[in-house]
Formats: C-alpha cells, structure tokens, sequence
C-alpha cells in the first residue's frame, strides 16, 4: 500500500472513530466568539445506568457550554432577539430576575457584546453563582426569596429596575418565549441528529420552560408525535400535580436543595408546550443527591443536583417506557457551582439528606 493510500485510509479510520466514540461530528470551522461557541454540545451515554435498566439512556452535556450551563442557550437567544426587534441598542443594560445560571449566561454575554447586565435573585443561591456573576463584571442584588405573587418577587424587582433605566431591557426569562425558540432551533435539532432520529422519550426539569418545550416541540414535530415528552419535578413545585391532575394548579409548598428548576405557576414558555405533555416525574431530593454521587462514582461526572434529578427521572421513564427503549435527558451543569454544599457532609445532614449519600460512595464528601 503507498504511502498516501495508507494516509486515506488512516484518516477515515480515526474519522469513524470519533463518530462512534463521541456520537456526533465536531466542526473543523473556527466559531464567532462566545455567542458562536453556545451549543454543539456532546450526547453521553451512560453506560452504567443503561447496562442496569437494558435501556439506552444519554445526558446532553450543557455544562460544557462555554458559560458552563444550558442557560447559555436562553441567554444568547434573547438577547440576540432582543437586538433583531430593535429593543437593545449598543451599550444599554440587561436587566433580569435569574437563580444563577441564565444571569452567569447572560453575564457572559455582555461582556462580550459590550452590555452593561444587572441580575436580580434570590438570596437562597450558592455563593459560588454570586461570586462567578460579580467577577464577570455583573451588578448583583440577592433579594428575599418570595412567591411570584408577590410584589417584592426577584423577578418583578429586575423589572421595575429596567424599566427606570434608558436603553435597557429587563429579559423576562420565564415569559420571554425567545427562550423556547433557542431550544426549538439548537439543543432540538442536535439531539436529534445525535439519536439519529431514533429517540422514545425525553425528559427534564423545568424553571422557564423554555428547554422541555422547545426541545420538546422539535422532537414531537420529528416525529410525528411517536416520542414522548415528560416533566421531571423537585418536591416544593407545583408543576408534576398540575400535569398528573389534568390542570389542577395547587399552592405551593416545600422546597428542595435543587435550584432553578421547579415552578409555583405555568410559565409562558411552559405553556407553549404543557397541553402536549406525555406525563410527569417528582423526584425526591434523596433520589436527586443518591444520584448525584452515583455519576460521580460510576461515570466520572461532576454535576448539579438538577441534572442528577434529570437523570434520575431519564432511569425512570426509561424503564416505564420498556426494554431497549432510547431517552435523552439534560446535563443543566457542573457540580462546581454548587459544591460547598452538594459536598459538604455538615450542609447535607442539615436538609435530612445526610443518609441519601450511599454508603459506598460518603467518601467523595469531604467537605464539612
């Protein structure tokens, strides 16, 4: 064989092999700076927990957007719709009411497209998504954490603000339905490609609503419906008997250790989607943190505990859903902003979630 006929060859071997190993193709094209490297991101197979349940079961890998969380989605999609509708000019402020994740987004984005951004959220957040949004350059108020109802509500406060202001825009996360459009246009499509089209359930958490509806149009769209869509809900929302009672919207009670996900009310976003739903998930806080050191342990993933109840609730549809079935879930983000608590022995026992760590596994919580 000569020498370019081996290189031919050599080449397309290692080209099938990144497809198999990774389960999609990377571009060879350079990005547009931050905004141009959001998305693409890769589809895991979890090995583990499918050779468990016989099931294929996959976590789309948000945390390794650039701003470390699916939010970054929503947060280049606003704003870029906010600029197409003329409402944003260069230099104006970003103004919304945000758990953390879509503010470090949108952080991010200001910076590099020279807003100025200012978050409102409530003061229950980790440190760590304060400290990350004041050292990327944010204006950062913590503010009471109170039901939407109420007029002191973080998100109404980020309005009010925006509102005094000249050239600014309050982004309206939750109602904005640019947040869905992202989904419908980027994270959709990808799974898709990366299931190849061979994809029976979908599930995830939801605070905006904006990722389940737009992912979950797109693949109901795909699919002429064959694929079922299901909400997976912490213990304090509202969302998991409004879907299971037919449109009965409790009040709200409780809480969970999760954050930004979770709802006292059917968001705009949402209610793009909710009517189409296939079913809903509540998952315990115990099973949440059980599996969020199970993936350290048995996949190496350092994640939140919002994906740790997405995957929880993946495990579940899947086994509903049979056998060899295929379902896709959302990897929200790293464990790294959240891990003075997630980690902390002392933090843990204090919420009643000290035993919810197995047995085998209490060694990764060294912090006290």
């Amino acid at each position: 064989m000569g020498s370019r006929s081996f290189l031919n060859s050599f080449t397309m071997f290692r080209q099938a092999l990144v497809q198999q190993t990774r389960g999609f193709t990377t571009s060879n094209v350079a990005v547009d700076g931050f905004t141009g490297s959001v998305g693409n991101t890769p589809l895991i197979h979890l090995k583990t927990l499918s050779e468990q349940t016989g099931c294929k079961i996959y976590g789309k890998a948000e945390f390794q957007n650039p701003g470390g969380s699916v939010k970054d989605r929503a947060a280049v999609g606003i704003i870029q719709d906010a600029e197409e509708k003329g409402r944003i000019k260069p230099g104006g402020t970003i103004v919304e009411g945000t758990a953390g994740n879509t503010g470090i987004g949108l952080a991010h984005v200001c910076r590099a497209k020279g807003y100025k951004c200012v978050i409102f959220m409530p003061d229950t957040q980790s440190q760590e998504k304060i400290d990350l949004l004041r050292m990327l350059g944010a204006e950062v108020y913590p503010v009471p954490a109170v039901p939407y109802e109420n007029p002191l509500n973080y998100n109404h406060q980020a309005k009010e603000y925006a509102e005094k202001l000249e050239n600014a825009i309050w982004t309206d996360q939750f109602d904005n339905t640019a947040n869905t459009y992202a989904h419908y246009i980027s994270t959709g499509p990808e799974i898709w490609e990366q299931t190849q089209g061979d994809i029976d359930g979908f599930v995830c958490g939801t605070g905006t609503g904006g990722t389940l509806a737009g992912v979950g149009r797109y693949l109901k769209e795909k699919n002429n419906g064959k694929t079922q869509i299901w909400l997976a809900d912490p213990p304090g929302s509202v969302l998991y008997q409004y879907v299971t009672s037919g449109g009965n919207l409790p009040e709200r009670t409780g809480s969970s250790i999760t954050e930004g996900i979770g709802q006292g009310r059917v968001t705009t976003n949402l209610g793009t989607f909710v009517n189409e739903l296939s079913g809903a998930l509540h998952v315990p806080d115990e099973k949440s943190i059980s599996m969020l050191y199970q993936l350290l342990d048995t996949e190496g993933l350092y994640v939140g505990a919002s994906s740790a109840l997405n995957v929880v609730a993946a495990v579940e549809l899947a086994q509903k859903l049979g056998k060899g079935s295929k379902v896709v879930t959302i990897l929200c983000d790293g464990a790294y902003r959240y891990q003075s608590r997630l980690f902390s022995k002392k933090w843990l026992e204090s919420k009643g979630l000290g035993d919810a760590i197995p047995e085998n596994l209490r060694k990764y919580a060294v912090l006290d």
